[in-house]
């Protein structure tokens, strides 16, 4: 097995609300402590992570004066620098204030809808100080539970205005920003707007700047809708708007319960793991999990830690399964590299496509052998070859 020691160029980042989070769920107040944004960032470096992404909250709580705010994100640049840390990404907390309890872009109260406007327009511009790439949206209030209280397609035209504005915004500042929206079903909402991947890209294509605005998917979020997390990211890729991803661990439809990436369902993150590096994916490998609530803060960096292990030690299987000739042998047979050819040849017409006859009887025996390279895989996740 190669060495699994993580390293810049693994670029593995974590959100400051994952490590920093203090296990408080519905049922139950915190089991951790606060802990200092600039603390995080140097125990990060220590553990061998690239980056780190924000939202405004959690660098600045709700309500900060303004010299308290200089102080807080003065002592974060500090630590930046200090461990050779990045920002690639960075969001704004549209969910957690009681303002925003009936959605912040679109919520039914204008008032409501331009203060989230000012929110987002405010942390922008820090997250270009600090050099991120990618501002992520995720819209968690933007929804309803009952279908009556929420017109939604004027709800959407809200959305849309909101985005072509941020997107106006950052063009005319000169930013190199891009946006990624993240999809996902339910909860906090009981239905959320663009609840998953083909949701949001539909979305998109009706924006003003669609090049500008892309998709930030969660393996949990579209695991929770029961849908298959790594169609969804190879449809992004198609599509050219994967910008950035969230990896943690979900088993199957219910709460989203962003586990640490590896665990839950095994199979579709050495699938995922397998596509993002087969298809050569650049971007960051983000972690957006939440350290179990039984765990003190020894536990959240053993967790944090496991995050990058099992990427590196699932790439590694996937780099091995690749090479292996009796994997190649066995897509071979599988007809896999047949699907790359296109249907209708170059140069060819539907005149030659009518004439060609089919042995119907012959093909309708053909066997797809995927058993056997289903069969393979897991040998490699389980570590039989």
């Amino acid at each position: 097995m190669n060495d699994l020691t993580p390293r810049p160029e693994h670029r593995f980042s974590f959100g400051l609300w994952t490590v920093g989070w203090q296990a408080v769920d519905p049922f139950g107040v915190a089991t951790r402590d606060p802990m200092d944004p600039a603390y995080a960032v140097e125990k990060l470096a220590e553990l061998g992570a690239w980056g780190v992404s924000f939202h405004d909250d959690d660098l600045i709580p709700f309500g900060s004066s303004d010299t308290d705010r200089a102080n807080r994100i003065a002592s974060f640049r500090k630590a930046l620098e200090s461990t050779g840390l990045v920002v690639p990404m960075a969001t704004t907390n549209l969910f957690t204030h009681p303002v925003f309890r009936e959605g912040a872009l679109t919520a039914n109260d204008r008032d409501v809808r331009r203060f989230a406007l000012r929110k987002i327009l405010r942390n922008l511009d820090l997250a270009a100080e600090l050099g991120a790439s990618t501002y992520v949206m995720w819209g968690g209030r933007e929804g309803a539970e009952s279908p009556f209280n929420k017109d939604v397609r004027a709800a959407l035209d809200r959305y849309a205005e909101s985005v072509n504005i941020l997107c106006a915004y950052v063009r005319e500042q000169g930013y190199d920003i891009r946006f990624a929206l993240e999809p996902k079903p339910n909860e906090p909402r009981g239905d959320i707007l663009l609840p998953t991947i083909g949701h949001a890209i539909a979305f998109i294509s009706e924006l003003e700047e669609p090049d500008r605005v892309g998709l930030n998917p969660e393996v949990g979020h579209e695991q929770m809708a029961g849908l298959s997390v790594v169609h969804g990211y190879a449809q992004a890729l198609w599509h050219g708007k994967l910008f950035h991803l969230d990896l943690n661990g979900q088993n199957g439809p219910r709460y989203d319960q962003d586990l640490r990436f590896g665990n839950g369902d095994v199979k579709s993150a050495f699938a995922l793991v397998d596509l993002l590096e087969h298809a050569g994916y650049s971007g960051p490998r983000h972690f957006d999990f939440k350290p179990a609530r039984t765990e003190d803060e020894s536990g959240v960096w053993a967790s944090a830690a496991a995050c990058m292990r099992n990427y590196l030690v699932l790439a590694d299987k996937a780099r091995r399964f690749r090479a292996d000739p009796d994997v190649a042998a066995a897509l071979a047979d599988s007809r896999v590299d047949q699907l790359a050819k296109p249907t209708l040849a170059p140069g060819e017409s539907l005149a030659d496509l009518r004439t060609e006859e089919l042995d119907i009887a012959a093909a309708a025996q053909r066997g797809a052998h995927a058993e056997a390279l289903d069969q393979l895989a897991l040998e490699y996740l389980f570590g039989t070859r």
